[in-house]
């Protein structure tokens, strides 16, 4: 049977490897990743001292593990909320720790009491695996993979579970508590909790992978400079509406967006002005289309919106408004406007062909002055090509 000192050396190799996988991540900046990284190194920190003070550790060793074993743990929970992007210090939790390690000062060196040190420490352990799991499951992303928040979850609440248990055992009377004891009860509770140590720290390794997986998908579909869809992503967006229109026998409509002059903006008054003029545009047509529209950057100085079940028509309206808003918005020195070309996309069409029908619309807007909304005409699919 294993000692609690050799399971003990057992959570300062699995804490070791957890700072080094950790530690690899800190450079690309997620959030929470900084917090989980000094948790481990301390829990080691913590462990090796109770392993080199032996079986009969002092006082201080004992009271300056816990200390850094209860910050340890406050760092994990905190460090999942940081990397959810909540607020990651909480008053209560705050005061918990000052009150539990008042209380653990007090049954070491006032009045030893091996149990209450034992039940203090467990139901703060349980707290924090808890409040890891609920996070873990609370605030995964409803879109992608799961499994890792899900992972994450049931290591943090089976820790949770073995801690509370050890909680009730010293409240039942369990001989031999202790957790350097070399009892069966002793070491079987030890080795249950720290085998949920590792597969805890692969959880949030998991995480972390999550999150760089989302950033990379998030640049290769958002423009950087706007935030609104890139053309692929946009197209790809588009082509499932298209499906589900047809499939639901909804109309669909489509516009091409192109801001008036943009060239001679960016000759005249340079490349920094007309991405501001890009931006302001962006912002001011996404706050104003419906939530179930979509928005994104063709390419340049053209945009293109999917307006769903609305008709051809009606999209131009929907159209318009934003144009006005536009120009409304424009600055005193640069006046900033754009053409539109509207088309309804039918059930037996392609997303290509109706954006060809839309160009050729905005087409006619430009060449007929500009800053204004021109619907497709029934115009061949031929021609448009020919065009």
């Amino acid at each position: 049977m294993l000692s609690p000192l050799a399971l003990i050396g057992i959570v300062i190799v699995s804490c070791l490897m957890s700072v080094a996988i950790l530690g690899s991540l800190l450079r690309t900046a997620v959030p929470g990743i900084g917090r989980w990284c000094v948790a481990h190194a301390l829990l080691v920190a913590a462990s090796s001292w109770v392993l080199i003070a032996g079986g009969q550790p002092g006082q201080f060793v004992m009271i300056g593990a816990s200390l850094i074993t209860l910050i340890a743990v406050l760092l994990l929970v905190q460090g999942m909320r940081q990397f959810f992007g909540k607020g990651s210090v909480r008053h209560g939790e705050s005061v918990a720790f000052v009150i539990i390690f008042v209380a653990l000062v007090y049954f070491t060196c006032v009045s030893p009491n091996i149990d209450a040190r034992v039940a203090l420490v467990s139901i703060f352990l349980a707290y924090a695996r808890i409040a890891v799991g609920t996070l873990a499951l609370r605030h995964a992303p409803r879109d992608g993979a799961r499994y890792p928040y899900r992972f994450v979850a049931a290591a943090a609440y089976l820790g949770a579970l073995f801690h509370v248990t050890r909680a009730f055992a010293v409240a039942f009377g369990m001989p031999q508590m202790d957790f350097l004891q070399p009892s069966p009860w002793n070491v079987l509770f030890l080795g249950l909790a720290i085998v949920t140590l590792p597969c805890l720290s692969t959880g949030m390794v998991m995480l972390a992978h999550d999150q760089l997986v989302r950033r990379m998908e998030q640049l290769a579909s958002i423009d950087e400079l706007t935030g609104v869809l890139m053309r692929r992503a946009f197209m790809a967006r588009a082509n499932v509406l298209l499906r589900e229109a047809v499939a639901k026998g909804k109309p669909l409509s489509i516009a091409i967006l192109d801001i008036d002059k943009f060239k001679a903006v960016n000759d005249r008054f340079g490349h920094a002005v007309g991405d501001r003029i890009l931006r302001h545009v962006t912002s001011v047509v996404s706050a104003r289309l419906r939530s179930c529209d979509l928005f994104g950057r063709l390419g340049g100085e053209e945009f293109a919106i999917v307006f769903v079940a609305a008709r051809k028509t009606e999209a131009a309206a929907l159209t318009d408004e934003l144009r006005l808003a536009v120009e409304r918005s424009s600055n005193e020195d640069v006046r900033c406007t754009f053409s539109a070309g509207v088309e309804c996309v039918t059930p037996d069409d392609t997303l290509a062909g109706a954006l060809a029908r839309a160009d050729a619309a905005l087409y006619m807007a430009k060449a007929t002055g500009r800053n204004r909304v021109v619907t497709a005409s029934e115009i061949d699919e031929r021609d448009v090509e020919t065009h």
